[in-house]
């Protein structure tokens, strides 16, 4: 009756990490994929209204106040599926730097086509380049564009109709900016200067010089706008979505479902910080000048085109008839590479720019986790390298603590005889057993519990090793050795079709890679090696969790998985040493052979 007892709670609590794992990994995994299928069947039906005549939608995108100045963004329907077509359809500036290619919007200035030279979309070398930003007409419309609000007396102002005019025909280049200029029928002259460096940082100057013979005021906006969401967004562990620190409200991390229900979101008046909207590996932000304070505002607008926007609009600046006024802003469009993020951050001034990238609450873990992995990399030359020397390490830190609990459960294992004894002695009064037992292991300075610590100590090591994995673009298409040539994804390979011999797509619930099927073997033979628990639903957890780790790892990250196999060996070892030095007795191939012995039944 006991052992049926027993047998079911084993059962239930089988049932219980399953369904957790399927709440918190696989449903949000499944909602991703059908998001994912959602947007292409949007994006289908916009192609196919490819042929069909522009229509554009009287005052769409017109904000809400208090930034009803801000001119709308144009939400014509898609009126090209190519993007060579869209790029074509408007005067443009070439861009070329060692991480960007592209092209400037002459018209409305904006930065909408931009592609990342060292990304592409897949592993294979072949693969086509990322697409950051794109023009408006495409389905996939991301672009930034700064312009100006103004009024009666100031007359036209830059806005996302206005067509600049290129001062000599140039390629932007972090050698060689280009200026635009634009004047209007009161004796504006807008001036733009726009720069580029190494890497994903725009510096735009404005110089608005008035020769109107009177004062005018205007205002400096900004904007990045979006017409689709990108096809992994709004997972449990990655923020995606519209991002921005500003004012003191600090950091604003909003979902694309959350501003989808709210429409705006309006934080407090700021003088610093930035805005602008992330992916997992990429992001396009606005940095406006610290000389005006600004209005931050997230919104999201079903006018014409549904689309997405982080914007900005400054208080009034005035300039004196005869006199100039410049106004200066970052735009980054690029890879949300660490260390580039954070030189931006001290360089430029930027407040907290480094919460760009998602460290999640556990950032005390999962930022020094990565600077160890990175600089192991740095020297090693190979993430999967980094990660076995980072398990070391942490092997090492912990050594103390792992070494007194290995040390308690050898003599848990030498005590085992003395524990038989209490049990057959108390069998029918389980209080003076566990009396009895407790005793005894005050007696012989043993803590119970000790097996336990190896595995919980390295609970929060393998979370931040996970968020490294899946938020950091340095781990992106990471290769290992053999068949793992990206460390961020999961083990390619499956034991359901014999590791690709049979010709056959397997179940994503079968993907039981070879890396799953080590660290399920080491993780046994780790179980194995411990004293077998008394208590007999102590040892079916213990019998059945090895398996259950192998199918819930098993779509993890294979650098994660690699790391817990690692970790198992290394443990298995040190173990074996303390055991042997303490004098107890390694019965793991007595425990292993016990698994294929017949068991005694009650009658025998």
């Amino acid at each position: 009756m006991e052992n049926n007892r027993n047998f079911f709670i084993t059962i239930a609590l089988s049932v219980l990490i399953l369904t957790l794992w399927q709440v918190f990994y696989m449903n949000p995994r499944v909602e991703t994929q059908r998001e994912t299928a959602r947007i292409e069947a949007e994006r289908v039906a916009q192609q196919q209204k490819a042929a069909q005549p522009a229509g554009t939608t009287p005052g769409a995108g017109t904000p809400t106040a208090p930034q009803a100045g801000i001119p709308g963004a144009p939400a014509t329907q898609v009126s090209v599926a190519d993007r060579a077509q869209a790029i074509a359809a408007s005067g443009r500036i070439p861009l070329d730097t060692p991480s960007l290619k592209g092209s400037i919007n002459l018209t409305g200035a904006r930065i909408d086509d931009i592609s990342l030279k060292h990304y592409r979309v897949a592993v294979e070398p072949t693969s086509p380049i990322i697409e950051l930003l794109n023009p408006q007409a495409l389905p996939s419309g991301f672009y930034s564009e700064i312009g100006f609000v103004g009024s009666e007396a100031t007359g036209t102002v830059p806005g996302p109709d206005t067509v600049w005019t290129a001062e000599g025909a140039q390629t932007l280049t972090p050698a060689t900016p280009v200026t635009l200029t634009f004047t209007n029928e009161k004796g504006l002259t807008f001036k733009r200067t726009i720069a580029v460096d190494q890497n994903y940082m725009f510096t735009v100057s404005d110089t608005v010089t008035n020769a109107s013979g009177a004062d005018v005021s205007l205002s400096n906006y900004g904007r990045i706008t979006r017409f689709d969401k990108p096809l992994h967004a709004s997972t449990y562990v990655l923020h995606e979505g519209l991002i921005g620190v500003t004012g003191t409200e600090g950091l604003q991390e909003i979902k694309y479902a959350s501003i989808e229900k709210d429409k705006q979101v309006l934080p407090g008046k700021s003088t610093d910080g930035w805005l602008g909207i992330t992916d997992k590996y990429w992001a396009a932000t606005l940095v406006p000048s610290g000389k005006q304070p600004f209005q931050p505002r997230f919104s999201y607008f079903e006018d014409g085109r549904p689309r997405y926007q982080a914007d900005y609009l400054t208080d009034p600046i005035t300039v004196a008839a005869g006199q100039s006024a410049t106004v200066e802003t970052l735009v980054f469009a690029g890879a949300k590479e660490v260390a580039k993020i954070n030189a931006y951050e001290k360089d430029r001034q930027i407040r907290q720019f480094e919460l760009l990238i998602d460290w999640g609450w556990f950032y005390f873990i999962t930022k020094p986790m990565f600077w160890l992995i990175d600089t192991l990399y740095k020297m090693l030359g190979n993430f999967g390298l980094a990660i076995l020397a980072t398990t070391v390490i942490v092997k090492a830190i912990f050594f103390p603590l792992a070494n007194k609990s290995y040390k308690s459960m050898a003599n848990m294992k030498m005590v085992q005889p003395k524990m038989l004894e209490i049990r057959e002695k108390y069998a029918d009064d389980k209080m003076k057993q566990q009396q009895a037992m407790m005793e005894l292991y005050k007696t012989e300075k043993i803590n119970p519990l000790a097996g336990c610590w190896p595995v919980l100590i390295q609970i929060p090591v393998f979370f931040a090793l996970y968020k490294v994995l899946y938020v950091t673009i340095e781990m992106r298409h990471a290769p290992f050795f053999g068949w793992i040539h990206d460390l961020a994804a999961p083990d390619p390979t499956s034991l359901f079709n014999l590791f690709g011999l049979l010709p056959w797509g397997v179940p994503a619930f079968l993907m039981i890679g070879v890396w799953p099927l080590i660290m399920g073997v080491t993780m046994f033979l780790q179980m194995r090696m411990n004293p077998t628990p008394p208590d007999p639903t102590q040892a079916m957890i213990f019998t059945w969790m090895p398996i259950l780790f192998t199918f819930m790892l098993a779509s993890f990250p294979a650098g994660l998985v690699i790391y817990w196999a690692w970790n198992n060996s290394l443990s298995i070892l040190q173990q074996g040493v303390i055991m042997k030095r303490q004098g107890a007795k390694i019965e793991l191939w007595d425990n292993l052979m016990a698994l294929f012995k017949k068991k005694p039944t009650p009658a025998e």
